[in-house]
């Protein structure tokens, strides 16, 4: 194929969800030509138990009234947390503390109002350098690639990524459906209250999550042995205790992500970025990954407008140095990590169930600093 066939753009962007999106808008708003590829057509399904919080409707500049309109949006205004089997503690906050979004609309609402081109149903493929430019699948031309695809992201496989092999993972399994008149009259989960009950090992846990007429239940832990199995019981027990109906589908569907202290993988290459759960960016504590993704993708924006057409690894190391000091130095938190392996295999199961009785800690931990991260001021670009 010749050079003058090719398409070309200044920044491609590979997946399309709140990372890509994210980077795609204020790369736009810089003026640069940007298309976004993802192998799926838009809206799309999306695995995830779907809570935005304040500070991610700060960060987007989300119009909260506009968004409602046409999408759900359900108020949070507390949380059952508990050990699975146990009584779960009730925490109520005073005004919403959080959003239940479902990431088929959300992310779909997003990528439209980046406003950059789109190239939606195709694979990418191949990835080939020419001179100072990147050719992708043979026919797409340009100087800076950022993998926004997730775990599995091709542009973090040819960084090297390896996932599934050398990566410790965390893994889930969950399902959101609608429910139909009988089940949404006799369900006896709070729209506003999603519950949250550990795993009584303390390597994860399982949630149950209503959005209006949406049903959404999961359950994610370290590793992914016997996690169908866990995933079962989890349900069976839900069943059992009332809070779920006998009637809900089986089709869960899973996915894996890398939480920040276990991420090793290479950010940065010549004309290469990584962002969101490509750059394994999830909170280590809850394993939420739409805010750090959002935050890496306006980071990541912020260093391109700053290179000014010169994407060396050199020019672009900005967002790795933003990276750390947004979300702290990994170095530091593989080894507090690997210190907590140790804690775990001796007091994580007998001390986590007693905490977990403490509803302060319940409430200030648990929620507010883990779940909710509510000590940390929101990102906006002014501040980067």
């Amino acid at each position: 194929m010749g050079e003058r066939a090719r398409e070309s753009c200044d920044v491609l962007i590979v997946g399309g969800g709140p990372a890509g999106s994210t980077c795609a808008r204020q790369l736009r708003a810089a003026g640069l030509d940007v298309l976004v590829m993802d192998r799926q057509q838009f809206p799309r399904d999306k695995v995830c138990a779907g809570w935005i919080t304040p500070a991610v409707v700060e960060t987007l500049g989300l119009d909260i009234e506009d968004y409602r309109r046409l999408h759900v949006l359900q108020p949070i205004t507390g949380f059952l947390t508990g050990v699975e089997g146990g009584r779960p503690l009730f925490t109520a906050y005073r005004e919403p503390i959080s959003y239940g979004i479902r990431r088929r609309e959300f992310d779909h609402y997003l990528l439209e109002r980046a406003g950059a081109r789109l190239t939606l149903g195709e694979s990418f493929d191949s990835m080939r350098r020419a001179g100072r430019h990147w050719i992708i699948n043979d026919r797409i031309k340009t100087p800076l690639v950022i993998g926004a695809g997730g775990h599995f992201c091709p542009v973090a496989r040819q960084l090297g990524a390896r996932p599934g092999r050398g990566e410790r993972a965390v893994t889930a399994q969950e399902i959101e459906f609608e429910m139909d008149a009988e089940q949404l009259a006799n369900c006896p989960v709070k729209p506003d209250t999603p519950e949250l009950y550990f795993c009584a090992d303390m390597k994860g846990y399982g949630w149950i999550f209503r959005k209006g007429a949406y049903l959404n239940i999961g359950l994610g832990r370290e590793g992914a042995h016997q996690l169908s199995r866990q995933v079962a019981a989890f349900r069976d027990r839900l069943i059992a205790e009332g809070r779920i109906s006998a009637r809900t589908p089986m089709d869960f569907h899973g996915h894996a992500y890398l939480l920040y202290t276990s991420g090793r993988r290479r950010l940065i290459d010549d004309g290469v970025m990584l962002i969101g759960d490509a750059a394994g960016l999830a909170y280590p504590q809850s394993g939420e990954g739409i805010r750090p993704a959002v935050e890496s993708g306006l980071m990541a924006a912020a260093a391109v407008v700053a290179a000014k057409g010169h994407y060396d690894s050199a020019t672009l190391a900005p967002y790795g140095v933003a990276l750390t000091q947004r979300f702290g130095q990994r170095d530091e938190s593989l080894r507090t990590a690997e210190e907590g392996v140790v804690l775990a295999g001796r007091w994580r199961r007998t001390l986590g169930a007693w905490l977990l009785r403490s509803r302060w800690f319940s409430q200030h931990v648990v929620l507010d600093r883990w779940f909710l991260h509510t000590q940390q001021k929101a990102l906006t670009v002014e501040a980067i």
